[in-house]
């Protein structure tokens, strides 16, 4: 059997049921939107739209938001068929697997372990500097050696230790405290743009659409890699800037595919995964347009601030104590950020374990609380140590090419498998196939070119070492690849919805 041999759906879903690897199904249409929304409503909302206005698109950058979204829903509609199809541990790899083949599952398994791994190391330590601003506002400055940008970054560390701690411990405890972190986050958001309302100056969008004027064009490893191969140098703001701000503000949203990670652990995956994924990015969206039309009203877009915006605006008009209360929602908001990024993490580790491509003996789950303990315990100690000792600055457009790749292969995936498995239950379809999954692979494709050169190198480095790694140990100990393995076919599989209580929840394969 080659590199490109595949598992079928009904496998993927009955090996969910052997008592060793089982996980326990508790997730609720609830617990996933919320999920969604704890981990794409982070840092982004209280800097990232003012930097877009000031520097690319001025009001419009409420228009980029929204480009932004639609690009995003076509990936999202792509991972809602997939994760209906097979409800499974793993995302965009499971996905792969059963539709691209085992190589391309494992490059983009290993690119999420990229993605997550260093997406929450880079949170942790945001979380930590955010929490210096916050204590040093309430009169309580943190020791600078082991604050952010210290020797060690102490609060960093100590924040992954507790998140992982409370993941080990099990995924509907951990989803609970997600839900109050989520509920503060939405409170001071809604807060912002409510108050933000009274201080708004209509004055201030116009012109909506500022006009085109050149920028400052980057040059060497750190343009992006279009303007590397075509030589055209980016504007900002007119419609190009709306479409440099979309580009910019898309990794705003990236997030929500970490909810099809907790597939295995819904009770009723076909129904509850759409809706999971589908309403969180809806509601961002609106959060997002509702917050770039607010901070754009209270202060002109060349006098934003690109590092705080929020706080700064209202600091603009005299209300300086908001600066505290956003730094709050700050601390809140990247706390769920983190815990969804280690969950994600462990949950791909767990599928790539289940199969074989990494050692088997990680995947075990915990007798009583039903977590992948290990690789939880793993997962916990490689994001504390290189958020409290690496300086990942430079790294951290890393998470968007590594993100990117995973869509691309989920919406060709999505194409490939209609083709080959039409006979599949769907819950939830794609429209317009394979247009829609074909336009989003292609908007994937170009904002990947938009990332810098420098990225792309590093990219390719750890696409190297994955390949290594898959050549010397994962195809040789993959379980489809050995002797006897029979990957059958139960079409009834892909239905049977188990629950915990049930006395013998494992259907009848013979």
């Amino acid at each position: 059997m080659g590199v490109l041999r595949t598992k079928s759906v009904e496998r993927s879903i009955a090996d969910t049921d052997e008592p060793e690897f089982r996980l326990k199904k508790s997730l609720t249409a609830l617990d996933l939107t919320v999920f969604g929304i704890g981990v794409v409503i982070g840092a982004g909302i209280f800097t990232l739209t003012g930097r877009a206005a000031h520097e690319v698109a001025g009001p419009a950058i409420v228009i980029s938001f929204a480009v932004a979204a639609i690009a995003c829903t076509l990936a999202a509609l792509c991972y809602a068929e997939f994760a209906s199809t097979v409800p499974v541990s793993g995302s965009a790899y499971t996905f792969s697997y059963s539709s691209l083949g085992e190589l391309f599952a494992w490059i983009i398994g290993w690119d999420l372990i990229l993605e997550m791994f260093l997406g929450a190391s880079v949170v942790a330590q945001g979380w930590s500097a955010y929490l210096g601003t916050l204590l040093e506002q309430l009169g309580m400055p943190i020791p600078a050696e082991i604050g952010y940008g210290g020797v060690v970054d102490l609060m960093a560390i100590l924040l992954v230790l507790v998140l992982g701690g409370l993941m080990t411990f099990g995924i509907k405890e951990s989803l609970r405290v997600n839900m109050v972190l989520v509920a503060v986050k939405l409170f001071i958001v809604l807060f912002v743009i409510v108050a933000g309302l009274l201080f708004i100056n209509p004055a201030n969008w116009s012109p909506f659409v500022p006009a085109p004027a050149p920028t400052d064009a980057p040059t060497g490893l750190s343009q992006p890699l279009l303007q590397f191969f075509s030589g055209i140098e980016p504007t900002a703001f007119g419609v190009g800037g709306i479409f440099a701000g979309a580009a910019l503000v898309f990794f705003a949203y990236i997030g929500f595919d970490v909810v099809a990670t907790t597939a295995e652990e819904t009770r009723n995956p076909q129904r509850d995964l759409p809706i999971g994924i589908i309403a969180s990015l809806v509601i961002c969206t609106l959060l997002y347009c509702a917050v770039a039309l607010v901070v754009t009203g209270m202060v002109p877009y060349q006098d934003l601030d690109p590092a705080a915006a929020l706080a700064n605006a209202f600091a603009f008009h005299g209300q300086t104590w908001m600066a505290t209360l956003i730094s709050a929602g700050a601390v809140a908001g990247l706390t769920t950020v983190a815990l969804t990024l280690l969950i994600g993490a462990t949950r791909i580790i767990f599928a790539m374990s289940r199969d074989a491509l990494l050692p088997m003996g990680l995947a075990k789950v915990h007798p009583r609380y039903r977590t992948p303990w290990l690789i939880s315990i793993i997962v916990t100690i490689v994001v504390a140590v290189v958020a409290g000792f690496t300086p990942v600055g430079l790294l951290e457009e890393m998470v968007n090419i590594g993100t990117l790749s995973a869509f691309v292969l989920v919406s060709v995936g999505v194409i490939v498998l209609r083709v080959k498995r039409p006979d599949l239950p769907r819950a939830f379809r794609v429209p317009l196939n394979p247009w829609l999954p074909g336009l989003s692979a292609a908007i994937c494709v170009y904002l990947m070119l938009n990332l810098t050169v420098e990225t792309w190198l590093r990219f390719l480095v750890w696409l190297v070492i994955g390949f290594a790694i898959y050549f010397a140990y994962s195809h040789r100990h993959s379980k489809i690849g050995q002797p006897g393995y029979q990957d059958f076919a139960l079409p009834h599989v892909v239905s049977h919805q188990r629950d915990d209580s049930d006395d013998d929840p494992r259907p009848d394969r013979g």
